[in-house]
């Protein structure tokens, strides 16, 4: 790693997210600057882009990693997208299945219910505003005499899923490059090294 005279290094800058990219340089996760340190130190990768801030050791110091590449090629699952509200929302464009309300006070509804065996899967939840979610209870549709707007299914998860999902801050500028296709907004974006 090349040695830098930048900033001192800061307990919370070992948590700082860094792209990793595989060996063919497509994006693949994104981990903490601890593990990207510990990664490039075993010479399992290399660092493509630097932060502006550093990493300290007893004896030197070096640029922290922004972006690194694996010298392996590793194979990875397709991913799939988590099974959580906010993705049920987005899913469904946080729109309620059932009248069409838009926003508000949204939930989750299972289509068959819980309690006549209904699982807790794609295929079966959907976004409901609370008025629906209420009027329908423990029912199955006919019985509440309610009908979906479309057959509830898991979403295709993006080119960037995996990466997007791991990262709770703002992207650095220096990765932007290695994400071909990824929407730039000035409200995604933090100059390398900053993670506020």
């Amino acid at each position: 790693m090349p040695y830098t005279n930048g900033h001192d290094t800061t307990p919370g800058i070992l948590h700082q997210p860094v792209l990793v990219l595989n060996q063919n340089y497509e994006p693949l996760n994104v981990c903490s600057l601890k593990r990207a340190v510990v990664l490039v130190f075993a010479h399992k990768a290399e660092i493509l882009e630097a932060a502006d801030s550093a990493v300290r050791s007893a004896t030197e110091e070096y640029a922290a990693p922004s972006v690194i590449r694996l010298f392996r090629l590793i194979k990875r699952p397709r991913p799939r997208v988590k099974l959580t509200r906010r993705e049920i929302f987005n899913r469904d464009n946080y729109t309620c299945q059932y009248c069409g309300a838009v926003g508000g006070d949204l939930t989750v509804d299972h289509v068959i219910p819980r309690s006549r065996g209904g699982e807790h899967v794609w295929e079966n939840v959907v976004t409901a505003c609370r008025s629906c979610n209420h009027r329908k209870g423990g029912k199955t549709l006919q019985e509440a005499r309610l009908k979906l707007a479309r057959q509830p299914t898991e979403p295709p998860a993006g080119q960037y899923y995996a990466i997007e999902r791991r990262v709770r801050q703002p992207y650095a500028a220096g990765w932007l490059p290695f994400l071909p296709g990824l929407e730039a907004s000035a409200s995604h974006m933090v100059p390398n090294g900053s993670s506020d």
